[in-house]
């Protein structure tokens, strides 16, 4: 087909065949691609680009203009080329990393070293990972130290040190040393699994937008084809009616809007952000509310006591030791506070016969026959323990300084006073300040008390605060703002956040979170970097803002395409030109987002 046209410019086709045989073989040969997906989309009683293409070639055959036939057909083939490639490219990342994975790796089975393939491998087996080698598993480090880059995993650019103990993901590469693995999780159930699991299916997922898009390439194609039948009534120019059909089309927009989405996921999954489909890209894109956990987001979520005030006759380690004893199987990030600090000081933690956890308020236990009391005001006062005036003041001083304060209480009297502060996030102030200046509204929900949060607000740059809420508050809360019109993105990591960050417009999960947290959110922080979060919220816009860049491109190129067609000012080769030129410019206005 290129020779054909080539022929034709040059006029060399007079040397061998007539230009007219060689135009027709050429055209219905070389077309055939368009053509077989011209039958595909009338079975599916659709209407799109290569419809009125196919159109176009036939009717200017029909017309002995071979030249436009050959042409029209020709630069079709390398649009669709073009269209396939860029949004191939827009997957390789994914693509290479899956690939990349090895298949073969070495295990050391019943003291002997072996070779097995990854899918055989049980979570009994321990793998040996070489220097230079990808980690072929997830699992903890039970011998040997290495540097290893997890920045498939967690986007982080620094490699880190990994000794036995600490915790790997498949898809990282050892940097440098030696380690053994034992392995706890493979293949797709890996990390890394899973965002390739996520990415797939996202990109199978359609965003409303891209459901707009498919709808107005078929408006498009209907639309010109309606218009050249009233050109040829008006003006009764053949030439002129096929130059309509030819000239119009949304083929920037079909293949533009995955494009842009496809890339935008792709890329944030590069950096350690997962998005679990496109619909969240357009969502994304509209977000002016940003509501944040505290503990474990805007915080390390790793308190620490910082000290120990008894209230009567027992001494601080005692009050320590009595609560350490309640909170002994507790997960929550303060009971283990409670207890790391208890072991430190090499106090011995009893058992508990009984353990209630009360959610938002405490912990209950009996040690011995001994009931202990381990949380806020509110825990004391269900179980009608009243505050003195003496402990009430110093409650009040701790958190005044932003501590959170916690009251211990033996059988039914206060026996003392735990203070606990958490560390922020050294990036949390940065994050915020990148969301102002994209003129989104921040707003942080905790658990914690007013002062505590008002400090850590106050520190990292907070719009509002709302403090001392239970889980259900944090859901009303984010309920409230959804239907007051705010498009709402809830950040969050913990059990308690699970249903919060389901009810808001987009739910983002830490990576350092619980299961459940993660499994609500529309997108997952494989690293705890909020940054990626401002990083998101600026793809998503950049890729929303392209498309309708497209989107109006191809009105305004259709519209003016149309009324030249009409006007006699159009013959089907630079209607061609024209077709195809702007869907070159359109889907790479969207394969920009690629880089």
């Amino acid at each position: 087909m290129a020779a054909a046209v080539l022929a034709s410019w040059l006029g060399l086709w007079r040397l061998f065949l007539p230009f007219d045989l060689i135009a027709i073989l050429a055209t219905l040969l070389g077309g055939y691609p368009i053509y077989k997906e011209t039958l595909q989309a009338l079975r599916r009683k659709q209407v799109n680009m290569e419809v009125s293409m196919t159109l176009g070639v036939f009717a200017s055959m029909a017309i002995q203009q071979y030249t436009a036939a050959v042409v029209i057909a020709f630069f079709v083939l390398i649009a669709e080329f073009l269209e396939e490639y860029s949004v191939d490219k827009g997957r390789a990342t994914i693509l290479r990393l899956e690939e990349s994975m090895p298949k073969i790796v070495l295990v050391r089975r019943e003291s002997k070293e072996i070779e097995a393939e990854v899918r055989t491998l049980t979570q009994l087996d321990i793998v040996i990972v070489r220097e230079g080698e990808r980690l072929p598993v997830d699992g903890t480090v039970v011998k040997g130290s290495a540097v290893v880059d997890q920045s498939t995993i967690t986007g982080e650019a620094i490699p880190s040190e990994k000794n036995a103990g600490d915790y790997v993901y498949a898809g990282s590469i050892n940097k440098f040393g030696l380690v053994e693995v034992q392995v706890e999780k493979t293949g797709m159930n890996t990390v890394f699994g899973e965002i390739i699991r996520l990415v797939e299916e996202a990109e199978g997922k359609k965003a409303p937008i891209q459901r707009i898009s498919d709808r107005l390439s078929a408006w498009l194609v209907e639309f010109a084809i309606i218009f050249s039948v009233i050109t040829f009534i008006v003006t009764r120019n053949l030439i002129s009616t096929i130059s309509g059909i030819v000239v119009a089309g949304a083929c920037g927009i079909a293949a533009g809007t995955p494009l842009a989405i496809v890339a935008t996921m792709s890329n944030a999954a590069k950096r350690g952000v997962v998005v679990k489909g496109g619909t969240i890209i357009e969502e994304m894109s509209r977000i002016d509310t940003v509501v944040i956990d505290k503990t474990g987001t805007l915080t390390l979520g790793d308190p620490f006591v910082t000290g120990v005030i008894p209230v009567g006759t027992l001494s601080q380690n005692e009050v320590l030791q009595y609560a350490a004893t309640a909170e002994k199987h507790s997960n929550h990030p303060i009971a283990k506070a409670i207890v790391q600090n208890a072991l430190a000081l090499g106090l011995t933690i009893d058992n508990h016969s009984d353990f209630n956890y009360h959610v938002g308020r405490g912990v209950v236990a009996t040690s011995y026959g001994r009931e202990i009391a381990v949380g806020n005001s509110l825990l004391m006062a269900a179980r009608g323990i009243e505050l003195s005036k003496g402990i009430t003041e110093s409650v009040s001083k701790e958190i005044a300084n932003g501590k959170t304060v916690v009251l211990v209480a033996d059988q039914d009297r206060i026996c003392g006073l735990i203070t606990i502060s958490d560390r922020i996030r050294s990036e949390s102030k940065k994050a915020i300040e990148e969301l102002k200046k994209m003129r989104i509204r921040t707003i942080m929900l905790t658990g914690d008390n007013r002062f505590a949060a008002d400090a850590v607000a106050k520190e990292v740059g907070i719009d509002e605060v709302h403090a001392e809420l239970l889980p259900q508050d944090k859901v009303t809360f984010v309920k409230r703002l959804v239907s007051e019109g705010h498009k709402v993105a809830m950040i969050g990591d913990g059990i308690n956040d699970a249903p919060a960050l389901a009810y808001a417009d987009v739910g983002i999960g830490m990576g350092s979170g619980t299961d459940i947290a993660i499994e609500e959110a529309d997108i997952v922080l494989m690293t705890n970097d909020l940054l990626r979060v401002s990083y998101i919220l600026r793809s998503s816009r950049k890729a929303y803002r392209t498309i309708m860049q497209n989107f109006s491109g191809t009105l305004i190129v259709d519209g003016v395409g149309v009324i030249l067609a009409f006007l006699g000012f159009l013959n089907p080769l630079l209607a061609a030109g024209i077709h195809v030129g702007s869907e070159l410019i359109f889907i790479s206005n969207s394969a920009k987002l690629i880089r």
